[in-house]
């Protein structure tokens, strides 16, 4: 099966949604003597034959090596010491993207263990499909049809002969921002840094990196630079960049090439806009409403600088933890609007996390359905699959779960609020890299719990799933239906 070559009829393209192939009786024969051969079954066979394991192993690996040298003498200067606790969780904040830090970045690591947090930021944000689909290729040649098909979820195609291109992409488009960021953050840094070139190059870098892959670490200590906007507006536009995910940036460079209106675009990328804007602009309206008069955050601040922390409490929170300082001063309310926010995170198959834009929007769009007495559901002309409405449904049910039992877990070994902990709890999910003081140093338990919800929320829940049993037969057998009361 794995070095069979998969095209799709142009008869049945739209009905299969891009997996003409899955219904090649053909395939199904082809795949079946092929599983009959002992010879096949060796365990890297069993690993690229099953994705998703392939993809949580790849992930725990990186773990371990992170861990591994941020656990050596040249991470930390001769001043610190750093626990095994205290490497893990950092490794797996690092390699999820999340960006908690439960300690001082620029004292606690010298410039080798911040190199080491850089690449490990690199290595997940790029993404851990993308990284377990590259081995599949280097070892298989050709890819594995289950390969494929979670691939192709994974980077927001349906059409299976795309996804060597797209991978290209996805990694020329992930460096290419990343340069501009970086020639954008020099003259600003520069200026911070009072002309230290060396300096500069390195913050620079460090920034360029972390902003698009929204990773909340930092190289200084000063956070985002909100009050100069030449470093911190670079940094937020990058980030953004990095909430909306690969579909939507593909999708719009295409139409951008082709001079495609906006009308013509992906039905993925116009939800995808849409909701985070939505988004965007209700922060900014709950910001400005409820924490305009707050005495921790603005005491004797003027306009613009109430503005200006309005914007970033706006666009940062849903994956990027950089300015922490301002976090902890906010109102419950707030605190309970944020964890909302960050729960919904990003863009799909984007560096950030979360249930996703596009699952929170589906959400609605059936909500909307159901009480308008609409069978289908629909957004912008275009009616949604059925099974695309059971998935966001799922995925948003077993993430709430998650959430929910990691704040009661947080609660129980830390003492910690429902608040504080639901906004940990959220931030690890979410990646959203901001912490109340839930994560120390000092509660390993506490850490334990953040690090296995930050792994959930990078994977994803479908990729775990996925990893447990894979995609089954169509069921011969269909039930009779029967009424149900609910609500």
């Amino acid at each position: 099966m794995s070095n069979l070559v998969f095209d799709e009829s142009s008869s049945n393209r739209e009905a299969s949604r891009g997996y003409a192939w899955w219904f090649s009786g053909d395939t199904f024969e082809k795949a079946a003597a092929e599983e009959r051969r002992p010879h096949r079954h060796t365990f890297t066979h069993r690993m690229i034959s099953h994705p998703g394991r392939l993809t949580i192993i790849y992930f725990l690996l990186l773990v371990v090596v992170s861990t591994t040298m941020l656990l050596l003498p040249p991470s930390t200067p001769k001043t610190e010491t750093t626990s095994f606790s205290t490497a893990l969780f950092t490794a797996v904040s690092a390699l999820s993207t999340c960006g908690i830090s439960i300690v001082n970045s620029t004292t606690h690591w010298t410039t080798f263990g911040q190199a080491v947090l850089l690449v490990s930021v690199q290595m997940g944000g790029l993404g851990v499909m993308t990284f377990a689909s590259m081995i599949a290729l280097a070892v298989n040649h050709h890819m594995k049809a289950t390969q494929r098909l979670l691939t192709a979820s994974e980077l927001g195609t349906t059409k299976l002969s795309e996804i060597r291109g797209v991978l290209a992409v996805v990694v020329t488009t992930t460096f290419v921002i990343e340069s501009i960021t970086f020639f954008a953050l020099f003259p600003g840094l520069l200026h911070v840094n009072k002309g230290d070139w060396g300096k500069t190059g390195w913050e620079a870098l460090f920034f360029a990196v972390m902003s698009y892959n929204n990773a909340g670490f930092t190289p200084d200590g000063a956070g985002l630079h909100v009050n100069d906007w030449a470093v911190g507006m670079p940094i937020m536009l990058s980030a953004f960049c990095g909430t909306l995910g690969f579909p939507v940036l593909l999708n719009l460079m295409r139409c951008a090439r082709n001079h495609t209106p906006p009308r013509r675009w992906s039905l993925h990328t116009k939800v995808t806009l849409a909701m985070t804007f939505l988004i965007v602009a209700a922060s900014l309206t709950w910001f400005l409403l409820v924490e305009w008069d707050n005495p921790f955050l603005f005491r004797d601040a003027d306009v613009e600088t109430r503005l200006r922390h309005a914007v970033v409490a706006a666009v940062m929170p849903r994956s990027s933890g950089f300015d922490l300082s301002w976090v902890p001063q906010v109102s419950e309310a707030t605190k309970v609007f944020m964890s909302a926010v960050m729960f919904v995170g990003g863009g799909s198959t984007s560096t950030a996390g979360g249930i996703r834009v596009t699952t929170f929007a589906v959400i609605l769009l059936v909500c909307r359905a159901s009480f308008t007495g609409h069978k289908d559901v629909t957004a912008f002309r275009k009616r949604i699959h059925t099974n695309v409405a059971m998935t966001a449904v799922s995925i948003t049910t077993t993430c709430l779960m998650l959430v929910l039992a990691a704040s009661v877990g947080l609660m129980l070994v830390s003492g910690a609020t429902l608040s504080n902990a639901l906004f940990d709890a959220c931030s690890a999910f979410g990646l959203g890299g901001y912490s109340v003081g839930v994560a120390r140093e000092d509660n390993p338990a506490a850490l334990a719990i953040l690090a296995v919800t930050m792994v959930v929320g990078r994977l994803g829940p479908m990729t775990i799933a996925y990893s447990i049993s894979r995609p089954r037969a169509l069921e011969a057998v269909r039930y009779p239906t029967e009424p149900l009361v609910v609500g």
